[in-house]
């Protein structure tokens, strides 16, 4: 069965629109940097207030150059207003929100291992939503990469997984897992839209059902301090995590499928542990290569396309 492009999306963007294995690794490399900088900022912004604004920062930023296109698709977008609203909520409120929450409870190892669990929501999401099962190769390659993920994280040292506990904000960023591989299984049935079009309506919808919980958050949370510190945050995870990672990933999706994208959500701790390198002055090890090589190796089997049969 072969996938069809919608016109409105092909080569808008140039080149790189139709180089899914390049835009999905850069959408590892943005969301590392948000892993990072969420973490940074959890006992500066509240949760939902960190999750509102991200997303009308982004929203704002987006629409001048969306605004066109999201006209010309309104009629389509009318048309499947249930779908939409219910990815908008799914992958925008409630994934982040569970996500920025999750960090002010539990360690940034905890996150990046549990992370690594993500590809096994996916591919869940895609059996129940849309019928697609794994290959065993695919299946391989996911096993792969989520060895060299915990190489990476525990330093080459395996009995350190006895000493990690779960705490309440493990089971949100499993939450938040769950939620974002229904998302990624879901924008598989996404009608014909122009990109952008789709974004700014998500993102936009988005920010629009978290204002009753940032208006309850607000009585209960002081707002933070808008310093040049907390700015730049601000537009950091408005700009790259948000419009440039879901444009690189609603298109790498769109592209390969969401089982073959998922594997390179173990690309995350891989970047995370390459900055830390290079930004932080860690010291390269061994396992560093092991686990890179593991990694890599696993996303490369997974996301080939299956031979036809």
């Amino acid at each position: 069965m072969t996938t069809t492009t919608p016109p409105a999306e092909t080569h808008r963007f140039g080149w790189i629109s139709d180089q899914p294995y390049l835009l999905l690794s850069l959408t590892s490399l943005f969301w590392a940097g948000n892993a990072i900088v969420g973490r940074a900022v959890a006992g500066h912004f509240p949760p939902v207030t960190l999750s509102f604004l991200r997303w009308a920062v982004a929203f704002m930023i987006v629409a001048p150059f969306a605004w066109r296109h999201l006209i010309a698709d309104w009629k389509v977008i009318r048309r499947h207003l249930p779908l939409m609203v219910t990815v908008s909520i799914i992958g925008i409120s409630t994934f982040n929100t569970l996500q920025y929450t999750a960090l002010q409870y539990t360690t940034a190892l905890n996150v990046l291992l549990l992370q690594s669990t993500a590809p096994l929501f996916v591919a869940l999401w895609a059996l129940i939503v849309l019928r697609a099962r794994l290959t065993a190769t695919q299946a391989l390659g996911i096993a792969a990469s989520m060895i060299g993920v915990v190489v990476i994280i525990l330093h080459g040292n395996i009995a350190e997984l006895a000493a990690i506990e779960l705490n309440l904000g493990d089971l949100l960023f499993i939450g938040a897992l769950a939620t974002f591989g229904l998302y990624t299984a879901l924008t598989q049935k996404r009608p014909q839209m122009h990109a952008l079009s789709f974004l700014s309506f998500t993102f936009g919808c988005g920010a629009l059902f978290l204002i009753p919980l940032q208006i309850w958050e607000l009585t209960t949370r002081p707002l933070p301090a808008f310093d040049w510190s907390n700015v730049g945050a601000l537009l950091y995870v408005a700009v790259f995590p948000s419009i440039l990672a879901y444009l690189c990933y609603n298109r790498g999706v769109r592209l390969i499928g969401a089982n073959r994208s998922a594997p390179f959500f173990h690309l995350i701790p891989v970047f995370g542990s390459a900055m830390a390198i290079v930004f932080l002055g860690e010291q390269p090890h061994l396992y560093h290569a092991v686990g890179y090589a593991l990694v890599l190796t696993g996303v490369i089997v997974a996301a080939r396309k299956p031979k036809a049969s």
